[in-house]
Formats: C-alpha cells, sequence, structure tokens
C-alpha cells in the first residue's frame, strides 16, 4: 500500500519540500525496509530507529519489503530529521492514521528508540516554507520546536508533538492545533534594559560619536589605541544604539541561528541584533563558514547586528581577506563539489588594533619598546583594500587620571538610539524601493546623487584626495559617511563641516599616506 506525505531539506538558510512515499508491499519473507533518494548515513539508520519506536508504542511494522523514496531524489537527504514522517507513513501503510490528512501535512521530528520525538534543527526555515504552500495544510513538528513552528500557525494547523503517538492522533483530528493568535506573540521590541548603556563609559567622546554615526549609517569602524582604552567596552554597546530589528530582519536572523540549533523555547526568534566576537585563532571556515555540507560562519551570525573582531593584526591575512567580499555584497556564497549555498552577511563590523606590538605607541604614561620596522611590519598585516572598506578609524587614547575619578554624565544609550532611529528614517524615505536601507549600502548611481557637492566643499575634498593619497573606495566612503552625518544633524545637504569630519575619521589613510 502506497502512502504520502511531506518533510523538508535545508539548503544554506532555504528550505526545500520533499515528498515521502512509502509502498508496504507486503512481499517477502522478512520485514525490510529500504530507503533511496540519496540519504546520507543518518537517514539509513532511521530504520532501526523507527523499527523500535512502532514496536515501544505498540505500532506493528509492515511485513515484508517496505520501499521509502524521498523525492527529488537529486537532493542529497541528511540529518534525522525524516524519522518521524517515514514512521507515520508506515503507520498508515496499516491504516494507523488518516492518509488523507497525511498526505496534506508536512512532518518533522527525530525519533527516540521509545518513540519519543525529540527537536531538529532549521524549523524557522521550514515553517516559513509550509505557509507559502497551498497543498500543506498541516505542519507536525517535535513540541521542543513549537515556538519556532508558530510562525506558520496564522495560517496552517501546527501541531507540536511529543511522541509518535501523539502525532497519529494529530493527524486523526483527535488533537487541537496550536491557536493563530500564538504568533502574535513572537514580535516585539528587544529587551533594552538588558544591553550594556553607554551611560557606564567614561570620557571617549570622539569614539562614541563614531559609533552613533555608524549605528545611523550603516557604516564600518576600527578602533586603534592602547590596551586599556575601552575598545571593547565601546563595541559591546553599540547593538544597544542600532534601530530595532524589522519583522524581515527578524525572520532573516533567526533562521540562521535555527539552522545550528541556536535557538531555544524561550527565545524563539532572535528580537536583538546580534553580537558576535570571534577570536583571533578562527579559521577561514569559522569565519565564513563551509564544511562538507555547508554551514554558515560567524559573519552570517552577525547577520543585520555586529561583528566585533579584536586584536585585528593578530588574525590570519588570509582569514581577513575573505572578509572583503561579504563586506561590500552582504551576502556570502560557499562553493563545494556537491554545489554551493548562499548565506546573508549584512553586519557592522567593528575591528580593533594596538597602534604598536607593544600597544604603547604614542601613550604619554608607558614608553612604547618597538622598533619602526616592528611598528610597519604589525600594520601591514591588515590589506589596504580591507582598511578601504572600513569607513571610520578611530584612535581611542587611554583615559586620563581626571576622566576616571570624574563622576560619570555620560548620555544613555537610549537617547543615542533616538537620534539614529530618525536619522534611519531619513534614509528608508530616501532609498525606499532600491534595495538600500542606509548609507552605508549606496551604490555609485546613488552617491552621485545624494552626495552632490557645492564648490568650496569639493575643492576641500579634492585637496584632502591629494594630501592623503586617497583610493576611489575610500572617496566613496567619505562622502558615504559625510551623508550619515548630515542626516543626524537634520541637513538636506552635505556641508563643509560634514566632510571636515568624514576625512578626520580616515586616520589610517593618514599614517599610510
Amino acid at each position: 500500500m502506497l502512502t504520502r506525505t511531506y518533510s523538508a531539506a535545508l539548503t544554506g538558510i532555504e528550505a526545500l519540500l520533499l515528498d515521502v512515499e512509502v509502498n508496504a508491499s507486503g512481499r517477502g519473507e522478512q520485514s525490510m525496509v529500504s530507503i533511496v533518494g540519496l540519504p546520507d548515513a543518518a537517514v539509513r539508520e532511521s530504520r532501526e530507529r523507527i523499527r523500535s519506536a512502532l514496536y515501544s508504542c505498540n505500532y506493528q511494522h509492515p511485513q515484508g519489503n517496505t520501499l521509502v523514496n524521498l523525492a527529488p531524489a537529486d537532493i542529497r537527504k541528511e540529518g534525522a530529521s525524516f524519522d518521524l514522517p517515514i514512521a507515520l507513513g508506515l503507520v498508515a501503510a496499516l491504516d494507523g492514521v488518516d492518509r488523507k490528512a497525511l498526505s496534506e501535512t508536512l512532518v518533522i521530528g527525530e525519533l527516540a528508540l521509545d518513540g519519543t520525538v525529540r527537536p531538529v534543527k532549521g524549523v524557522v526555515s521550514i515553517a516559513l516554507l509550509a505557509r507559502e504552500l497551498p497543498r500543506i495544510k498541516n505542519l507536525i513538528v517535535p513540541a521542543g520546536n513549537m515556538q519556532e513552528a508558530i510562525l506558520a500557525a496564522a495560517s496552517r494547523n501546527v501541531y507540536p508533538v511529543s511522541s509518535l503517538p501523539e502525532a497519529a492522533a494529530a493527524l486523526n483530528g483527535k488533537m487541537a492545533p496550536v491557536p493563530a493568535s500564538a504568533a502574535d506573540t513572537l514580535f516585539g521590541e528587544p529587551d533594552w534594559a538588558g544591553m550594556p548603556d553607554f551611560a557606564d563609559v567614561k570620557g571617549q567622546f570622539a569614539a562614541k560619536r563614531a559609533l552613533e554615526i555608524a549605528a545611523a549609517g550603516g557604516h564600518n569602524v576600527l578602533f586603534s589605541g592602547p590596551p586599556g582604552s575601552g575598545k571593547s567596552m565601546l563595541a559591546k554597546r553599540l547593538p544597544g544604539i542600532l534601530p530595532p530589528m524589522s519583522e524581515k530582519e527578524t525572520l532573516e536572523t533567526s533562521r540562521i541561528y535555527s539552522l545550528l540549533g541556536l535557538l531555544s523555547s524561550h527565545r524563539p526568534l532572535m528580537r536583538t541584533r546580534p553580537f558576535r566576537a570571534p577570536h583571533h585563532t578562527v579559521s577561514d571556515a569559522g569565519l565564513i563558514g563551509g564544511g562538507s555540507n555547508p554551514g554558515p560562519g560567524e559573519i552570517s551570525l552577525a547577520h543585520n547586528g555586529v561583528l566585533f573582531l579584536d586584536e585585528l593584526p593578530e588574525f590570519k591575512r588570509t582569514t581577513l581577506e575573505v572578509l572583503r567580499q561579504p563586506i561590500e555584497s552582504g551576502n556570502v556564497t560557499i562553493s563545494r563539489a556537491a554545489g554551493s549555498c548562499d548565506f546573508p552577511s549584512r553586519f557592522v563590523l567593528i575591528a580593533a588594533m594596538n597602534p604598536c606590538p607593544c600597544g604603547h605607541l604614542g601613550d604619554k604614561l608607558h614608553p612604547c619598546r618597538c622598533k619602526p620596522m616592528q611598528v610597519r611590519s604589525y600594520r601591514s598585516k591588515i590589506s589596504g583594500p580591507l582598511l578601504d572598506r572600513i569607513d571610520i578609524h578611530v584612535e581611542v587614547a587611554a583615559l586620563s587620571e581626571e576622566e576616571l575619578v570624574q563622576k560619570n554624565t555620560a548620555e544613555s544609550s537610549s537617547s543615542i538610539r533616538q537620534r539614529v532611529i530618525a536619522a534611519r528614517e531619513i534614509q528608508l524615505a530616501r532609498y525606499r524601493g532600491s534595495g538600500t536601507f542606509c548609507n552605508g549600502m549606496m551604490e555609485s548611481a546613488q552617491i552621485a546623487r545624494y552626495c552632490q557637492l557645492d564648490g568650496t566643499t569639493e575643492t576641500l575634498l579634492r585637496h584632502a584626495i591629494r594630501e592623503f593619497g586617497l583610493s576611489a573606495r575610500a572617496y566613496d566612503r567619505i562622502l558615504r559617511v559625510s551623508r550619515t552625518i548630515a542626516d543626524l544633524a537634520g541637513s538636506e545637504n552635505i556641508t563643509k563641516q560634514h566632510i571636515f569630519e568624514a576625512i578626520s575619521y580616515r586616520s589610517q589613510d593618514r599614517r599610510t599616506a
């Protein structure tokens, strides 16, 4: 007897619909199950898990030869999430569940030997797939994935199950689906109170101003300063002044975390912008993603948030160079022999470094012990093309004694965030319908249209180009940053003061000029 249901496979962060066909012929002396459709070892091993789960739950196993087909056959099937749909197909073959309901249902779940259904990865993408397909009327998922799955509750019947008998009961109409209103609780304001606050930062007004500009325009920042000057502390506070994520951004980021199993029942979706700070020993694959079955790396986990690279020159140069394309495109493509996967990677990069190997070059209290050749070698670890892609360079000096002991009256993150949100709203209105969301994403044609300068301001910028030997990419970065500074000031036009401030954020260019 032939039964059908649906399941899903993950390619990158995208979920693909699969047909699960179970043909229990009843022929043959032994009860044998064969699985075809390019299954990996975990899928082939499901035969033994399913057999034990059926007997533990008092279901009969079909006699004779049973063929399970996972279609389309040219897509590799990986993981244990096909256990539950195959098991339900076997139960349906013996009239244990409603076959019509099964044929309209997308099922995922791993089975334990006693029939318990275990959580699986990537449920956010699968729920989004289910709600887009008219042929899918029901979605059965592990109870541990319920919060992710209720994304589809508004348009589909979602059944979170904890065992194989519960899944059968859902198909037989003996279990109520999750209420459609449950999806209304998924989106909301992030928990600002739990984030580090700029009110705790003493001094460092130039660095805080640079981070405000970075947040307002989506610009990358490089901090250079001695150890203990507060570079890491400042970077950790950037997510607290970024605008709240839109529903689209929340889903994009949550799909990546769901794919890696990093969401929980207490945090079904990413409401706060991610902050990722990989160690400088991270590999190329750890940073951009990879593996035989390509998975996302740190830059994708930082999507719509902040990627912080501390001790930037200590990273392998080859590792840093792979950042160049994702910084420009907001996307990373990982190619393997079996195919390629695209992962989103649009983030604000905050990098930090010391001015020299010992960290005290220019420090009035601690003399530098480095030779000029050592300093040049240290700085040369960061290539010119990568520096060009960092919009804002900031010198972060050590705090003076007076700044350390004075009573802190710094501005809070909430007040800075209001200015950032106002500037972002200006940019959203400016670029509406173009696919650009902030000044840091402007293309050449948009720079020419929205960053027009008067004669005096253009002369000033030309002089800076000659003086510092700026590249064409650095020239564009200055215009993007000046546009953001003007937006923060509520100015329609870019003035000389805005250009002056933007040029001041190219300190690394001045060093190498």
